[in-house]
């Protein structure tokens, strides 16, 4: 996701007219309503109703634009202070995360951050958390949100737990087990999964083995591995095995996709990493901002 995406998607909402949008961003239409379906997939949320004649936004998409909007006007202010030579810049904070699974937990954070230090510029790049511990180790970045424990073999990171999560479970709309309300973990052990794919997401493995253990059950059997939620999804909705995910994953709705939670949960948590030996003070006060914001 770049940020020229969310200036096309608060253009829209804004004007709650493709045909206004378009103009104002001197684009054409037909290209600016496909980059808003991409969006959409992407984030698998639906933000915009269509209907003849008008556009609204759903309830996803007035959260996103709240959102949209605050990482707009952060990326803005930073721009502008490093055009006019701002002297109180000196500094900057780079923090790569994964959009379909983290996005939710950083506008409260980098607001807070931006609120108590104006004159640190924010840089935020999307990654999956194999490049965002490639950029670690390269110091191309400051903070990775990572997701899982398991990504931290880097003897060289620290980390932090986040978020906890409980585990749901992604089935197609056609399977048996999008008729129970809650999927006993049994029910795992009898189809097929689908998995992250160690190459976009190291650790996936152990930790969904390791998680199912401690519940007494066997390793599962992987169908296949994916290197995004939205290819999990779309493998899911095709009927070709499940996938286990964190609860705020039933946020962003699929086509073809139910979501159903555990009859026995199993906590998913979701770390921040940093390099040990990075001593950048913007990076330890966003640390910092974010364990207040834990409570």
């Amino acid at each position: 996701m770049e940020l020229r995406h969310l200036r096309d998607f608060v253009a829209v909402a804004e004007e709650l007219s493709f045909t206004r949008a378009a103009q104002k961003l001197r684009v054409a239409q037909p290209s600016l309503t496909v980059q808003i379906k991409l969006l959409e997939r992407e984030l698998g949320v639906r933000l915009l109703d269509r209907g003849k004649g008008r556009v609204s936004l759903t309830d996803e998409g007035r959260s996103f634009l709240a959102d949209a909007k605050r990482v707009l006007a952060l990326s803005a202010e930073s721009v502008e202070a490093v055009r006019h030579r701002n002297p109180r810049v000196t500094e900057q904070l780079k923090i790569g995360y994964v959009t379909s699974l983290h996005y939710h937990l950083l506008p409260a954070t980098l607001d807070a951050f931006h609120r108590a230090y104006s004159d640190v510029a924010l840089n935020l790049f999307d990654m999956t958390p194999a490049e965002q511990l490639e950029a670690l180790e390269a110091v191309k970045i400051d903070l990775g949100f990572i997701g899982l424990r398991e990504s931290l073999s880097e003897a060289n990171l620290a980390g932090e737990c986040v978020a906890r999560y409980e585990t749901l479970v992604a089935v197609s709309d056609k399977s048996p087990l999008a008729k129970k309300p809650r999927i006993d973990l049994k029910d795992i052990e009898r189809v097929f999964l689908v998995g992250m794919s160690e190459r976009a997401y190291p650790g996936w493995q152990d930790a969904v083995n390791s998680s199912l253990s401690v519940a007494g059950l066997a390793a599962p059997r992987t169908l296949q591995e994916a290197d995004g939620v939205q290819a999990m999804l779309g493998i899911v909705a095709s009927g070709m095995g499940v996938a286990l995910l964190p609860e705020h994953i039933k946020f962003q709705r699929y086509s073809g996709v139910r979501f159903r939670p555990l009859s026995q949960p199993l906590t998913v948590k979701s770390w921040i990493a940093w390099r040990l030996d990075n001593r950048s003070k913007p990076l330890h006060q966003y640390v910092r901002i974010v364990k207040e914001a834990l409570g």
